[in-house]
This record gives C-alpha cells, sequence and structure tokens, in this order.
C-alpha cells in the first residue's frame, strides 16, 4: 500500500525525523491560509498524487489533452519538453500560493509515471520554503537475495536512482543491515561519511538516518525512500520528499496505517480483484495472464516475453479458487481495454483444471469473449477441465504445453492487433 507524501510526512516526523513545516489542502482559500501562517519567503505548492516526477509533469484538463501530451513529450522523450505548469511550483506570495493550488486541484497530473491517463489532483500540500545547499538520495528496502534490508544512498539527489545507476554507478553507496541487529552507528557513519556530510554533522546524521531506520521497521515499511534529501546551508538534513510503501500482509499490525488509503489513487481492476480475494497486476502489454501461483505468473510472463510478446497484466486466482472466483478473474482480465489475447496458464493441484474450466465457460458467455483465448491446462481434474472447454462450444486454442500457449497467445495478439 502507498500512501501521499503529506502522510508519509506525518508518520516520519512522529519518529523524529525533520520534515518541512506544512498542511495538506484541499481549495485555494485553504491554501492562501497556510501559505500566510507559514510566514516564509516562498511556499511550495505540490500535488499529491502516488505518482513521481511531479514536478517536470504537466497539468492539464482532460484525459484526451493528458494522452497527447503523454504521448508527444513524456513517453516518447522521456524528456519534460511541454508549456504547462507541472505539479510542484514556488509561491512568493500567500496569493500565488492560493492561485497555484486552483490550478492544480480537479486537474489532471501527467507525469512519466502515471501513464497517458494521467491522475486527479485532489488534494495539494502547502510547505514552507527552506535554504536548499546539496540534494542528496536515501531509500530503504528488503534485499531479497540476502534476506537483509538495504540502505542505498547517493549525492546525486533529486534524479530518478536508476538513471544514477546508469550514468555513474560509483556514486550509489550501499549498506546491508542484518534486522535481527538493526542500523548500528558505524553503519550509519559509513552513510554519512559516503555522502560527504561535514565532520561537525556527522552525529546529527546518523540519528537521522537510525529515526529512518526505525520507521521504516516499525511501520513494516516495503520501501522508504528520500528523493531529495536535502542539506540545507546549515547543515542540517531534511526529508524534503517522502515516499512510503507497506507490506500489506503486515496491514493488519497498523489499523492507522491501513485508514491513510486512498483508494482514488488504486487501480479500479486492482480494488475489484482484492474483493475477491484475487491478486491482479496491471502491466504494459497486450496478452492478458491467469495464473495460479506467483511463481507461475513470472514464468508465464517470461515465456511471453521469450516469444516476443508483453503482458498486459496478470492476475493469480491462487490455489483454492471457487468457479465464481474464476469468472470474475476472467471479467477483470477482459475489463483492460489493451488486452488483445488472454493466455491462460494453470497448473492444477490445489486448484482444480475442472473448477477453472467451468469459471472460464461461464465468464466467457457472460462477458461475450470477442478476442483469442488460450488456455493451457495441467494437473488436478485435467481431463474433466480439458472436457469442460471442449463441450462448451467456444473458441479456445488449446496450448499444448507452457511454451506451445504462449507462442500461440503471442501469435494470436499479433493477429487480432
Amino acid at each position: 500500500m502507498n500512501v501521499h507524501e503529506y502522510q508519509a510526512k506525518a508518520l516520519l516526523r512522529k519518529y523524529g525525523v525533520p520534515v518541512p513545516r506544512g498542511s495538506k489542502v484541499g481549495s485555494a482559500e485553504e491554501a492562501e491560509a497556510v501559505a500566510r501562517e507559514l510566514a516564509t519567503p516562498v511556499v511550495v505548492v505540490k500535488s499529491q498524487i502516488h505518482a513521481g516526477g511531479r514536478g517536470a509533469g504537466a497539468l492539464v484538463a482532460d484525459s484526451e489533452e493528458a494522452a497527447r501530451v503523454f504521448e508527444s513529450h513524456l513517453a516518447r522523450e522521456g524528456l519534460p519538453k511541454h508549456d504547462k505548469p507541472g505539479g510542484v511550483r514556488l509561491a512568493k506570495t500567500p496569493e500565488q500560493a492560493g492561485e497555484f493550488a486552483a490550478s492544480m486541484l480537479g486537474n489532471l497530473l501527467v507525469t512519466r509515471q502515471t501513464g497517458p491517463s494521467g491522475r486527479e489532483v485532489r488534494q495539494v500540500l502547502i510547505e514552507e520554503g527552506c535554504d536548499i545547499a546539496r540534494e542528496l538520495y536515501l531509500s530503504m528496502l528488503l534485499d531479497r537475495s540476502t534476506g537483509r534490508n538495504l540502505l542505498m544512498a547517493s549525492t546525486e539527489g533529486g534524479m530518478e536512482i536508476e538513471k544514477v545507476a546508469e550514468e555513474s554507478p560509483e556514486k550509489i553507496f550501499r549498506v546491508s543491515v542484518d534486522p535481527a541487529v538493526g542500523l548500528r552507528d558505524f553503519q550509519a557513519r559509513r552513510l554519512a561519511f559516503g555522502l560527504q556530510i561535514p565532520a561537525e554533522k556527522i552525529g546529527d546524521a546518523v540519528k537521522f538516518f537510525k529515526a529512518l531506520y526505525h520507521a521504516y521497521v516499525d511501520l513494516d515499511g516495503s520501501l522508504l525512500e528520500i528523493n531529495p534529501l536535502v542539506q540545507t546551508g546549515a547543515g542540517d538534513l531534511l526529508a524534503l520528499d517522502a515516499k512510503i510503501s507497506f507490506d500489506d500482509n503486515a496491514l493488519f499490525r497498523h489499523p492507522e496505517v491501513r485508514e491513510l488509503r486512498d483508494e482514488n489513487e488504486e487501480d479500479p481492476k486492482e480494488r475489484r480483484a482484492a474483493e475477491f480475494d484475487l491478486s491482479y497486476i496491471a502491466l504494459d502489454g497486450n496478452i492478458g495472464c491467469m495464473v495460479n501461483g506467483a511463481g507461475l505468473a513470472m514464468a508465464t510472463m517470461d515465456i511471453i516475453h521469450h516469444h516476443g510478446g508483453e503482458p498486459a497484466n496478470f492476475c493469480d486466482v491462487g490455489g483454492g479458487a471457487t468457479t465464481e472466483k474464476v469468472a470474475e478473474a476472467f471479467k477483470i482480465i477482459l475489463s483492460d481495454r489493451n488486452v488483445q489475447a488472454v493466455f491462460i496458464n494453470i497448473f492444477g493441484g490445489i486448484m482444480q483444471c475442472d473448477v477453472l474450466a467451468q469459471g472460464v465457460v461461464e465468464a466467457s458467455k457472460q462477458v461475450g469473449v470477442t478476442i483469442p483465448l488460450v488456455v493451457r491446462l495441467e494437473g488436478t481434474n485435467v481431463e474433466q477441465g480439458k472436457k469442460i472447454i471442449a463441450e462448451s462450444g467456444l473458441d479456445i486454442i488449446t496450448g499444448l504445453d507452457m511454451a506451445d500457449g504462449a507462442k500461440k497467445a503471442v501469435e494470436a495478439a499479433r493477429a487480432a492487433a
């Protein structure tokens, strides 16, 4: 689960992490009042959406304009080449803060992370300006290869870490932390040295890093990213931005975090899937995938790539799916307008092939499938499942095995395109 920047900063503030003063607002009048209360020479007006690149994004009025901006400026070039205001602006007066907030609220913000549809700005953060001497980068996440928490830092703040890794990998510093021990002082000092923090501020930097780590672990975070982490003219560290993603499986321990969920920022298809205890992930291709199990999902996407295709999504029906759940999963996959073929790849263990087949047949008849459908079944009750599909009267392409099914799905999607 993700939260907005203003929510992440409120959580970090409770753990003693220095963040700028500010408040979330929902109108121009509120923005002007907060800016006046902050009483700083400059305030920052920041659109609140679950996507990065807000400052370089483009504010537009409707979805058609959003698609044009995304295609012509952001997607093709990868650069913010547009003449429209972005989602982060500096205001020198309270009146200007109100004007900027009014220009953002209710409009769509398009960034490289939002896709061509953009995201509607429903709330804005008004924050005090600060004296920025240097922009740094810091993040915390789980390194699954070692089973340890990984801290990454760089002197190249304000940039996407992937770009830094590609262009200047030597400028990324990594510290691996044993979760049984936690972040030790010497490790925090190592980070501070790597970030070239002045000697007289090393102690403060250690406290800053340990407070962040405490928040990350205590809140069951899956990612904590501060970009930029700034060093002010006085040498102090300040979390100028904050992004926290939480482990969904641990939210039962954090009702206060669960209450921060903003369903407006979530894919409606993912919300629908969650209601039926299904795992749905939207992707960028044109082949919808129904699988059972995360491992099989990854293998299915890999083999589609291997044959030159691109998955549009995948829906994991799990091991104990009912006919109704399978039917709903099929409907969710087909609701993606980019899907031009569907590949159903099921290995029946706990999940029985006849149950899946019945669900697919029922959903196909309800929805009225007009795109190619490729099915590969193997495992428990596979013969019954194949019989149900064969007698359904539906035009279904059979995959002899996973590779054959993936190849046929890719070919079918190309033909449909």
